[in-house]
């Protein structure tokens, strides 16, 4: 397989969902006329439509690492696997455009890769505006439930196409397994994250304990660690023999990726996001960011923060969230944050290096998983960083435990 590029998933995933969806639309068997003249249909149509807008513009990040994993060990050029390794990949980034379909109405966002997230599109259709990328106002009750239901049938359409790609592949059994329990894992990291809403502010290191366990479910389990299992188990290998070094790995780069991706919401500007900064402060998400400020913050400060977290959302004005950002930077949580990625991607690559070693890949082969690797680690790693990688392993060791227990039960 020649190196995968995003442009060419995502053109993929345009031609599978349409595929999928053409059935959604057909007419029904015995009837006279197409279902286009039912009423009902217009809602049936945004909804695809959606489904096509909110799949575009991503990294393709996840479906990058399943291909690469799947590239560095298959050695016979097979055409069939080839667009099956690329199917199975699509369909993990279609079931990550549900997840963030689903994640924008929990958080209230109102864009998504510099566009209105699709919940906010679905209202705008509703009320026959100008469909431009003008926000409305706010979601009204129509767009919020299809949003929802665009969501399902988003989650629905990936495992349809994983079955159907895993087909052609081996492990078919073990792909299909491990695809439905990402999903729960998923699914879990959703309902951990909604919980932490509810997280205590009175005690930094069980809230970094908790943020990092959060993420092992929500983030690493379909970000890295799905994509990694998918592509040996589409290569054909066993993964019960690699099985905790492949988690291990997934663990560490999952939790590298997030911990950056939360240091935009700081750090970031929003015209190259695509979703404005300060939305985790502005939504009052428990992030280990904020732990790490509440622990190094002075404590007149730290009661500040407490107290605009505690308060309700919409009274949190833009020059709070300002104050918020400033203190981060000021009170040395940003660089926190970057020394514990750094940190995690001493780790990552090593572990890295010895899977490569376990799998015996080529030199060609070692080359491609270890690039692949490479990408979800944002930050250098310099000598100065390596003694923190002693204190990562205390922080991560719970996430990793429960991760491994859930799922262990789902396989």
């Amino acid at each position: 397989m020649k190196s995968v590029t995003a442009a060419r998933v995502e053109q993929r995933m345009e031609e599978l969902l349409r595929s999928q969806c053409d059935h959604l639309t057909a007419p029904e068997p015995g009837l006279d006329h197409p279902l286009d003249q039912n009423p009902s249909q217009g809602a049936l149509q945004e909804v695809i439509h959606q489904a096509i807008e909110a799949g575009r513009g991503g990294k393709r990040l996840r479906a990058l690492l399943l291909c690469d994993v799947w590239r560095a060990l298959e050695s016979e050029q097979n055409p069939d696997r080839e667009q099956a390794a690329v199917d199975l990949a699509c369909a993990l980034e279609v079931y990550q455009t549900s997840a963030l379909v689903h994640d924008d109405i929990i958080d209230g966002s109102p864009r998504r890769r510099g566009r209105p997230a699709a919940h906010l599109a679905l209202s705008r259709s509703a009320a026959g505006n100008d469909p431009s990328d003008r926000l409305p106002a706010g979601p009204d009750a129509r767009g919020t439930g299809l949003g929802i239901l665009l969501g399902d049938l988003l989650a629905s359409l990936s495992t349809t196409m994983a079955l159907q790609a895993a087909a052609d592949l081996p492990q078919e059994s073990a792909i299909g397994r491990a695809f439905q329990a990402m999903q729960t894992a998923v699914v879990t990291g959703q309902i951990l994250d909604m919980g932490m809403e509810e997280a205590p502010l009175d005690d930094p290191e069980r809230l970094r304990s908790q943020a990092l366990h959060t993420m092992a479910w929500k983030t690493a389990s379909y970000t890295t660690m799905a994509p990694l299992a998918l592509g040996l188990l589409a290569a054909g290998i066993d993964l019960e023999g690699h099985k905790d070094s492949v988690r291990a790995l997934g663990l560490d780069l999952g939790l590298a990726f997030q911990l950056a991706d939360d240091l935009l919401d700081v750090a970031g500007d929003d015209r190259r996001t695509g979703k404005p900064v300060g939305g985790d402060i502005r939504e009052g998400k428990r992030t280990v960011l904020l732990a790490d400020t509440l622990a190094m913050a002075g404590p007149g400060q730290a009661k500040e923060v407490r107290r605009l977290y505690n308060s309700p959302t919409e009274r949190r004005k833009d020059a709070q969230v300002d104050m918020v950002r400033d203190l981060m930077r000021s009170c040395g949580a940003v660089e926190a944050s970057r020394r514990r990625i750094a940190g995690l991607s001493s780790r990552a690559q090593a572990r890295a290096q010895a899977l490569a070693d376990a799998l015996q890949l080529s030199a060609e082969g070692r080359a491609i998983f270890l690039k692949a690797c490479r990408r979800f680690l944002p930050l250098a790693t310099t000598a100065g960083y390596h003694e923190h990688v002693s204190s990562i392993d205390a922080e991560a060791g719970q996430a990793s435990e429960v991760q491994r227990a859930g799922q262990d039960e789902h396989e």
